[in-house]
């Protein structure tokens, strides 16, 4: 609805006239123009000064800012502000995706079919536009709307797609039905029996087997191209035509030809991913199916056996640190880990117990006159321990450390990470079954005490307690 008669009689514009959303720019004219930013300037800088600068939006006005006062009811004015506040973050991003959608459709709701400019509208009833993702191209690669190229990789795509299906085929039917009898070849004394299925298969090929392949490869490129020139073939034929028409495939009923050729797209693109997942598991296993068990060059199999390698994850290693198989690095890491999860499990304690049972009574440093009750818990403490405390934690610190040998045994050997030959009551057992469960909930504790005491420092930082009010 707008209003009626005249916005501009001098112009004989209507309001009526005037469009809605981004045309309306052009339309007004340049005495409206002015008189918009007259009124602007005059609520900037004259009506709305601020009455409480420490409230920002505070103009004193009352209903629309215009008339009456603002709400006395502090609560009230703050739920209010608070309102208003939200509404006009939901409005920046409305107004912004309107004038996105407006400028492409030339209608603030955006739709799709008003954006005949568009350079997918190309390609977009093409084959291979199927759901759910509709015209798939998170690249960009037809952005262009070169319909030329478009061509190109369409015709590149069906090839590629059929090649890999006839490849996964490939790797499939053998182990299924077997392979031919007889010879492969009889001068190289080569039965069929004899090339490995897969990855292997390429070594065992005779050079003269490859030439063969070389050459029923051009002879199929060249004759899907009519023995004819590249690009004329290519611009001619609509893209994977190559003029044979299978038995029970091939129909003259539109409709149920593009079903089909659609499917052969699918299945193309399937068949890609299927080939290069076989492609990959195969030279890693020796098998197209994958099993992990046969993969026993892993450089991982040194360490899927280690302590701490736990469910849910198993042995988890997303930055690859332990892809080199390097044993002494692994050792050095895990004992690292070990003492930094008993630092932690320290720290945190060290952060909780002071909360619950409180602090010791008398004097910390009794000639700095500094009492157990006047050091704060957590990050602010750091400022108060005095210089010959901060002497005292390094020392200890280097006690600890030389007193575990520093990671090594006496004749320079890496110890067992993190066995510093302190056996502590009721924890050391010689039930290795027991040992070794008990040495896995330490890691794993001292795991969750890294990220806690993380955590912790991060609220105390910003909150000034561990506890991040």
């Amino acid at each position: 609805y707008k209003f009626p008669g005249y916005l501009a009689p001098s112009s004989n514009l209507k309001f009526v006239d005037v469009p809605n959303g981004l045309k309306a720019i052009s339309v007004v004219p340049a005495q409206g123009w002015v008189q918009w930013v007259a009124l602007c300037g005059l609520y900037e800088f004259v009506v709305n000064e601020p009455v409480k600068p420490e409230e920002p939006g505070n103009y004193g006005k009352g209903w629309l800012g215009i008339t009456g006062k603002s709400v006395e009811d502090q609560a009230k004015r703050t739920r209010g502000l608070n309102s208003e506040i939200a509404n006009g973050r939901l409005a920046m991003m409305a107004i912004i995706g309107m004038f996105f959608q407006d400028g492409l459709t030339g209608q603030a709701w955006g739709d799709w079919s008003l954006f005949t400019a568009s350079p997918l509208r190309a390609f977009e009833n093409e084959l291979g536009v199927q759901a759910p993702v509709g015209f798939f191209d998170p690249l960009g690669l037809s952005k262009d709307g070169d319909a030329e190229t478009f061509r190109r990789r369409r015709q590149t795509e069906i090839k590629h797609g059929r090649i890999s299906m006839l490849a996964t085929m490939g790797y499939i039917t053998p182990e299924l039905v077997g392979k031919f009898p007889g010879y492969l070849s009889p001068t190289a004394g080569l039965k069929f029996e004899d090339v490995p299925n897969g990855l292997a298969a390429i070594s065992k090929v005779p050079a003269a087997g490859w030439g063969q392949i070389v050459l029923y490869a051009l002879y199929c490129e060249a004759s899907s191209l009519g023995f004819g020139y590249f690009d004329e073939a290519y611009n001619k034929n609509a893209p994977g035509d190559f003029g044979w028409k299978p038995p029970l495939l091939a129909t003259d009923d539109a409709e149920k030809r593009n079903k089909r050729l659609n499917a052969e797209l699918a299945n193309g693109r399937l068949a890609m991913m299927a080939i290069i997942g076989m492609f990959f598991q195969d030279g890693l296993t020796g098998s197209a199916w994958g099993d992990w068990a046969q993969y026993t060059d892993s450089p991982l199999r040194a360490f899927e056996n280690e302590l701490g390698v736990q469910a849910p994850l198993g042995f988890w290693d997303p930055m690859g640190f332990t892809k080199d198989g390097d044993v002494e690095d692994f050792r050095r890491r895990r004992e690292t880990e070990i003492k930094h999860g008993r630092v932690a499990m320290y720290a945190t304690m060290g952060y909780i117990t002071p909360e619950i049972t409180g602090k010791f009574p008398g004097y910390l440093s009794p000639a700095a006159d500094l009492k157990f009750e006047d050091i704060p818990n957590g990050l602010a403490a750091i400022s108060k321990v005095p210089g010959a405390g901060w002497v005292q934690i390094v020392l200890y610190a280097l006690f600890c450390e030389s007193t575990g040998g520093f990671g090594y045994n006496s004749d320079g050997q890496m110890s067992d990470p993190g066995n510093c030959g302190w056996r502590p009551p009721l924890l050391a057992t010689e039930d290795k079954d027991l040992r070794r469960k008990r040495l896995n909930a330490e890691l794993a504790n001292g795991r969750l005490a890294m990220m806690a005491i993380i955590g912790m420092f991060f609220q105390d930082g910003l909150t000034g307690s561990a506890w991040g009010d």
